[in-house]
């Protein structure tokens, strides 16, 4: 009998009898379970009833009636027997005493129904509130007024359907005539609501074999005219006297479940209409936060600094002077304290501009996971929408969010998508949300101080056409330029990415060489080549990543992907070969031209035949002898051309427009022209059509450009006319090779005639260091395959 009682027991008697409640609780689970040891439940039901009357009794005896004490008794004899039966340590006095405790119940039981004593109470609810003196509640009954409304007419609607089905059978025109009218089975005809005619037969029609006990048919028609025209001439046409003919009727009689179709749009319209202004009325009385379906809740995605922002200032490299910038941010947000009490006021916010993949967003994640402060990131284009108010309601919700969690940061990406300059005298009322958006904006900022220590960083890559009104000391104080890396700097960022890599060669080598390969590189476009690199050694199955990979990586980047399966005719070939041994040639015996590093004839990219890959240094400043060898050496390509074939080719498009561009910078903006001036005509941009001189400065201009161009192509013509032997081996070689490297024009022409103004050259990118590093990935690969077998 106890064998089952642990799991009954111990929810019966878990706490003790402190009230009538607990003690329903208790004896009510104890009754569910006592099915199990052989007491009846009534006898416990009746002993709650018991438990109650006899409240605050003396102990009895065995002969009087069992009380709470005695109740309690049993719960902890039974709570005994648990354990001892748990610890295998049974004591049989203990079991014979808890049968005779319920032995005892039972008869207590007895003695007050052969009293007359009233019926048990029913056990309590689960929540035990039941009670002797507390009537069972009726039950209530949630009745959903719509899907009742709903139910019905889904029902009338069926109904009304099967009835249809059963009743009505549609025939012809045609049918009508020759089976129905024709054999005098017509009763009536009723025309209804102008477009059904109801036939309606006699006794005969009924009882005919054909009809199957149908009353009526029928047919729908375009128009009473019509139809009276056809019956008229159908009766004639069976000499139907006037007498005996069709006695017709005409009614209007309505369809309440088609009524019921066309006014439930309307009602549901209407019921939107008033479900959406409740939502708003509690909106606005604050029960739901973010208005109607939540549209102006802000869309800033809250970034947990413990779990998300991983990066720190460490992970950030290549803008150290920035990094100096932010970081008086992340010391206030970490000790307040220590400008407050100086009288010091932190910056509210800075822009981070600068070109795009220079790691503006990077560096603001930095500088969250570096605080330790919740960081909100939203982008400009999320306060634009096509509702009115939404941008605004956005902006407020944001900061108001970023208040409540104070301190923390607020990144938005892209603000120039809200925060481009007012337009004066706009009247066509296109951008007065984004302006409503901006002026918000603007309150916000001045609306929190220092106190509540929210900064608020946004990114651009178009600071120059920002509103004044955003940039004023106050809102955005800081104005932090992140510019593309130099040398020094894209080492850093390599060092950063190639540390995630499996090297053969060490990482100080490959730093320095390939921060040597990628002038003009910014962080984004260093992390690609890294990237890329890891995925062509995977792809040919190698054990690490090479110097060779990271080279094919960066030509990726630059020049596209080869496009091994665009097959050049002979001809093609052989012209795009002069072409490239023009440019090389050109770059290789001019002064200032930028140094070559590598040819190739292998068309890739789109559109492009060939590829040269040239090493500009890190120059700020060009003087007019350097743009007129970089203009000559682009012309290159066409004037080999013209020198080796008797039909130019439009592969030199790209050349005349980079020539173009810079002559007339020459001559409108940097003042190189000793006709024009020291005179800047610069535009405001591509699209600025307007031309700020007259027509006779326009046509010295021209002239003027076309005098430069024509005096680099006069001097380039000259220059391969004088290394024309040189130039054939160039081309001969490419045309067998269709790779030409910085080693093998030095093997072909010899050394430049002039130092290279890039120490990078001499000090990475020499023939030494080229063989240093391909010996240690080869070392690097024996020792890999000597150690492979040995595990």
């Amino acid at each position: 009998m106890f064998s089952v009682i642990r799991l009954c027991s111990r929810r019966a008697f878990l706490s003790p009898i402190n009230n009538n409640s607990n003690r329903y609780r208790s004896l009510s689970l104890l009754a569910r379970c006592s099915g199990r040891f052989g007491i009846q439940q009534r006898a416990i039901h009746s002993s709650i009833y018991l438990s109650n009357k006899n409240e605050k009794r003396p102990p009895n005896n065995n002969h009087e009636d069992a009380t709470d004490e005695d109740l309690e008794r049993v719960r902890e004899a039974i709570k005994k027997f648990i354990k001892e039966k748990a610890q295998n340590n049974l004591d049989p006095e203990r079991k014979r005493q808890i049968d005779e405790d319920i032995r005892r119940l039972e008869e207590t039981i007895r003695r007050q129904q052969q009293k007359g004593a009233p019926p048990p109470p029913p056990p309590p609810n689960e929540n035990g509130s039941g009670s002797s003196k507390i009537p069972p509640q009726p039950p209530v009954w949630n009745v959903n007024i719509f899907q009742v409304g709903l139910a019905f007419f889904l029902l009338s609607f069926l109904l009304d359907v099967f009835n249809t089905a059963e009743e009505q059978k549609e025939i012809t025109w045609q049918e009508f005539r020759q089976k129905v009218l024709s054999k005098g089975y017509v009763s009536k005809l009723v025309v209804i609501n102008k477009s059904v005619v109801k036939v309606y037969l006699n006794e005969n029609g009924q009882n005919s074999p054909e009809n199957s006990g149908h009353k009526f048919y029928y047919f729908t028609i375009g128009s009473i005219d019509s139809f009276e025209h056809k019956l008229q001439k159908a009766q004639e046409e069976l000499d139907i006297q006037s007498d005996f003919r069709v006695p017709v009727e005409y009614i209007q009689e309505g369809n309440w479940t088609k009524a019921m179709f066309q006014i439930l749009p309307t009602a549901l319209m209407i019921g939107g209409i008033i479900w959406l202004t409740s939502r708003s009325v509690q909106s606005a009385s604050g029960g739901a936060r973010g208005g109607i379906f939540g549209i102006s809740r802000s869309k800033a995605k809250r970034f947990n600094t413990e779990t998300d922002v991983k990066i720190k200032f460490k992970d950030v490299a290549g803008c150290d002077e920035a990094k100096e910038e932010i970081m008086e941010f992340v010391s206030f947000l970490k000790e307040p304290s220590r400008y407050e009490k100086m009288g010091a006021k932190i910056p509210r916010g800075a822009i981070l501009s600068g070109p795009p993949g220079t790691g503006k967003t990077l560096l603001a994640k930095a500088t969250a996971g570096e605080a330790g402060v919740p960081f909100y990131f939203v982008s400009g284009s999320e306060f634009v929408e096509m509702f009115v108010g939404v941008g605004a309601a956005r902006v407020r919700d944001l900061f108001k969010t970023a208040r409540e969690n104070a301190p923390s940061i607020v990144f938005i990406d892209e603000i120039d998508a809200i925060g481009k300059a007012r337009q004066k005298g706009n009247f066509s009322g296109a951008n007065d949300e984004r302006e409503n958006t901006l002026n918000q904006m603007l309150v916000e900022m001045d609306g929190f101080t220092t106190e509540d220590h929210v900064v608020v960083l946004a990114g651009t890559n178009r600071p120059d056409i920002l509103d004044q009104a955003l940039l004023r000391p106050g809102r955005f104080d800081r104005h932090i330029n992140l510019d593309k890396p130099e040398l020094e700097g894209r080492k850093a960022i390599f060092a950063v990415h190639l540390g995630k890599l499996k090297l053969s060669s060490s990482i100080f080598d490959l730093k320095n060489r390939l921060a040597a390969l990628t002038p003009g590189f910014a962080g984004a476009d260093i992390a690609n080549v890294c990237n890329e690199a890891a995925l062509i050694a995977a792809r040919n199955d190698q054990k690490s990543v090479k110097l060779e990979h990271f080279e094919q990586a960066i030509e990726r980047v630059i020049g596209g992907v080869e496009r091994k399966s665009k097959l050049l005719s002979p001809e093609e070939k052989k012209v795009v070969a002069y072409h490239e041994a023009g440019h090389a040639i050109c770059g290789w015996f001019l002064r200032f031209a930028d140094p070559l590093l590598k040819v190739s004839i292998i068309p890739r990219g789109q559109g492009a035949l060939g590829y040269a890959q040239y090493l500009p240094g890190d120059i700020f400043l060009l003087s007019e002898q350097q743009l007129r060898d970089r203009m000559t050496m682009s012309l290159g390509g066409r004037v080999s051309e013209e020198l080796h074939f008797s039909s130019v080719t439009s592969g030199a498009s790209d050349d005349f427009k980079k020539v173009t561009n810079m002559a007339t910078a020459m001559v409108t903006q940097l003042g190189m022209s000793e006709k024009i001036g020291w005179i800047n005509f610069q535009k405001k941009d591509d699209s600025d059509l307007t031309k700020p001189f007259s027509q006779e400065t326009g046509d010295l201009i021209d002239s003027e450009v076309y005098r430069i161009i024509q005096e680099c192509h006069e001097r380039c013509t000259a220059l391969l006319k004088e290394k024309a032997s040189e130039l054939e081996k160039v081309a001969q070689f490419l045309l067998k090779k269709e790779v030409l490297t910085r080693e093998d024009m030095i093997s072909i022409l010899g050394k430049r005639p002039f130092p290279e103004r890039n120490d990078a050259f001499d000090k990475y990118l020499n023939g030494n260091e080229t063989d240093r590093i391909k010996k240690s990935e080869r070392e690097t690969d024996e020792k890999s395959s000597e150690e492979k077998p040995s595990d």
